[in-house]
């Protein structure tokens, strides 16, 4: 596969060497970026919108979450894993573009509630998660042959929620393009 050329710096190869490290970081990180929202979902802007016909109860995001982040941490610990082992050429490029595409992707999922929740633009919102769906499914792909398929099975799953999430964003987004809406919370 393409490689991505920049490179990390090395605390970024460094943390998920650990596994605790490689799953709290994003566990710590998912939790910060969350937080607000739960005042956000209490207050009237939320309920002002014209929820999607698959909206989950609100309960289900605090259990799916953690075990994404948790998962999408370990899947970088078999890259870093995949990547200091004795592979291929090929293998340790691709392991190393995949955790590039981690952080990357990292990033575009702790923006997202920010976007959606806090500056309450759903148009935004939508273009960051087409974009990390995107960014995910190519970091799984990425990932698959130096990990011999384990970090799939981490990965997969996260790939099914984004694909869900965004049809609630894209909905959220769709039910709710003419309102005027409240601002403020």
């Amino acid at each position: 596969m393409q490689s991505l050329h920049f490179a990390l710096p090395t605390v970024l190869v460094d943390i998920p060497r650990n596994p605790v490290y490689a799953i709290g970081m994003p566990l710590v990180l998912g939790s910060l970026s969350g937080y607000p929202t739960s005042s956000v979902v209490k207050g009237p802007w939320y309920k002002a919108l014209t929820k999607p016909a698959l909206d989950p109860p609100r309960a289900t995001f605090g259990i799916v979450w953690p075990v994404l982040y948790a998962s999408m941490g370990y899947a970088s610990h078999l890259a870093v894993k995949a990547y200091d082992a004795n592979l291929s050429p090929t293998s340790r490029v691709d392991a190393y573009s995949g955790l590039k595409l981690y952080y990357i992707q990292l990033g575009m999922n702790l923006a997202w509630t920010p976007i959606f929740f806090g500056l309450k633009k759903k148009g935004l919102a939508l273009v960051d998660i087409v974009s990390l769906v995107g960014t995910v499914f190519w970091m799984t792909a990425m990932l698959h042959g130096p990990t011999g398929g384990r970090s799939t099975y981490l990965l997969a799953p996260y790939c099914l929620w984004l694909s869900f999430a965004t049809y609630l964003n894209t909905s959220f987004w769709w039910n709710n393009r003419t309102k005027t809406e409240l601002k403020k919370d």
